[in-house]
């Protein structure tokens, strides 16, 4: 097992076709302890390198409410109307903290998610 850092594209590539190969070995064995080290040597080199945007309050409960399956009209009880719901998601209208602490109830996103100092009224 010859484990090093990651530093260039070339030992990145070199990292992620090893871990593809050793990637289902048995746990307990040399090749099962290189795996988890690789793994975490190219998340650190992915974080660095290839860094991913949270998605903006808007984007994140849309992407939400497709993961539960939910229609605007699911998300009165926390918004407002039907039109203040539509006007939420068209970002025609800002979201309050009211609503945000619903949301993160019902949707089970994290406060920090939907507030953003450009979203947020009061």
């Amino acid at each position: 097992m010859e484990i090093r850092l990651i530093k260039t594209e070339t030992d990145y590539n070199q990292a992620l076709k090893r871990l593809e190969t050793i990637f289902s070995a048995e746990i307990g064995t040399a090749e099962s302890d290189e795996a988890d080290v690789l793994g975490l040597l190219i998340d650190e080199f992915e974080k660095k390198h290839y860094p991913i945007e949270a998605p903006d309050p808007i984007e994140a409960i849309k992407i939400r409410m497709e993961e539960m399956h939910l229609k605007q009209i699911d998300l009165v009880n926390e918004i407002g109307g039907k039109g203040r719901v539509s006007e939420i998601l068209n970002r025609k209208r800002k979201l309050t903290l009211k609503m945000i602490r619903k949301l993160t109830a019902r949707l089970n996103l994290s406060p920090e998610l939907l507030i953003s100092d450009y979203q947020l009224t009061r």
